[in-house]
């Protein structure tokens, strides 16, 4: 999965360029994040989420993944640009608590 990445006052926004998050993308899509925050050595991360429209499991454990990543070097991550359908399976898994 392309990623869109521009730093911002030492905030890293990353915009995921693609409709899904699912066990085919998620993968790649840690991966290249994980890429890009080593590269720009900036801890403190936003996802623009404007272009999901599904996400599964496989979804939110790499959230949760790259949150562990940021957590360890001292960084946050902050989801921004939710529709409604992921906010509602954020909340049905009580993630929205975590994010």
């Amino acid at each position: 999965m392309d990623l869109k990445c521009m730093i911002d006052d030492g905030v890293l926004t990353i915009t995921p360029k693609g409709p899904h998050l699912d066990a085919k993308e998620s993968a790649v899509f840690k991966k290249n994040v994980i890429d890009s925050i080593n590269e720009a050595s900036i801890y403190q991360v936003v996802f623009n989420l404007h272009q999901i429209q599904f996400m599964d499991s496989s979804g939110l454990g790499t959230f949760l993944s790259v949150l562990r990543f940021l957590n360890t070097h001292g960084g946050q991550l902050k989801l921004a640009c939710m529709n409604r359908s992921l906010q509602t399976l954020f909340e049905l898994v009580s993630m929205h608590k975590i994010f």
